[in-house]
């Protein structure tokens, strides 16, 4: 293996192939071929080589494969990342937005457009260069920046920033960003996409301003589209989602409190709660005034709030 890496990069090194790409080229294919087994098969069948060699040559062949991904593993952790060319993108520096947009993927392309079509100042800001060119393409001035660390968000002007937006979709780099706006300014008001409800929560625990989970919105309009195809009447398929929304934001302040199970009978499952054998020798007692709140509402919904 090592002799074969070191060929294939001596050859891509002479074709001018960079120097990172012809090392991971090197390790990628400096594992056995599957051809081997045919040809080792057929080297054997002819009495070229006996039973005994070809099992070695072909374990020899399965461990090079075996061998491969921990070895391009090793190369991951040994080599730096390659840096990205900014040519022709600008970095953040001395911006004056009264809006502040930390991401430009997805996410924040929507979130930016009522506040363009209102004529609001909006910085924007995102480490992906390629994504930044893009953008440039749709007419977007997106500058180049980390939205983690605290002197680009200086840079960015989130000191003169009315509101400071964060879009990203990691949500540890979405924690560290909220971190340091708590830290740095916090009278500016701070609205965060959450990945998940878990996210959600540490996210309201950590007292953002408002978030929003990036599949909420849209799961709530399929099952409305969903009523609407089954014939539901207007009025009976406004209630309902009406009463999914009250539950899901209801349950959420509970979780807050109690804990991620906190608030489950508020969900409406496909099949009934359990119920004991034997009824309870004491009755059961709320550990909150959030809990007891949600108690006392349960008993006069239906079977599964």
């Amino acid at each position: 293996m090592v002799v074969k890496g070191l060929g294939i990069y001596a050859v891509a090194r002479l074709l001018r192939t960079p120097h990172a790409e012809a090392l991971e080229r090197a390790v990628l294919m400096a594992q056995g071929g599957e051809f081997a087994f045919v040809l080792y098969a057929t080297a054997a069948s002819v009495g070229l080589i006996d039973g005994a060699v070809n099992a070695v040559f072909t374990s020899t062949v399965i461990i090079s494969m075996v061998l491969t991904p921990f070895a391009m593993m090793v190369l991951k952790r040994l080599t730096p990342p390659s840096p990205q060319s900014l040519d022709g993108v600008e970095v953040a520096r001395d911006l004056k937005g009264s809006v502040l947009v930390i991401g430009f993927g997805r996410f924040g392309q929507i979130v930016s457009q009522p506040l363009l079509l209102r004529g609001e100042d909006v910085s924007i800001i995102d480490n992906d260069v390629d994504m930044i060119r893009a953008a440039a393409d749709f007419g977007f001035k997106v500058y180049y920046g980390d939205g983690t660390r605290l002197d680009i968000l200086h840079a960015a002007g989130a000191e003169h920033a009315k509101a400071i937006l964060v879009c990203i979709d990691k949500p540890d780099a979405a924690m560290r960003i909220v971190e340091h706006v708590k830290a740095e300014f916090p009278l500016t008001p701070l609205l965060v996409r959450a990945a998940d409800r878990s996210v959600a929560i540490d996210l309201m625990k950590a007292g953002v301003d408002y978030q929003i989970r990036e599949t909420l919105e849209s799961a709530l309009l399929f099952g409305r589209a969903t009523l609407d195809r089954l014939g539901i009447p207007q009025e009976e398929a406004e209630e309902l989602m009406d009463e999914v929304r009250r539950r899901d934001i209801e349950r959420l302040d509970l979780q807050v409190v109690g804990g991620f199970y906190a608030g489950k009978q508020l969900l409406k499952g496909t099949q009934p709660m359990p119920v004991p054998l034997a009824p309870p020798r004491q009755e059961g007692r709320a550990g909150n005034e959030a809990a007891a709140a949600a108690i006392g509402k349960g008993a006069t919904e239906p079977e599964g709030a």
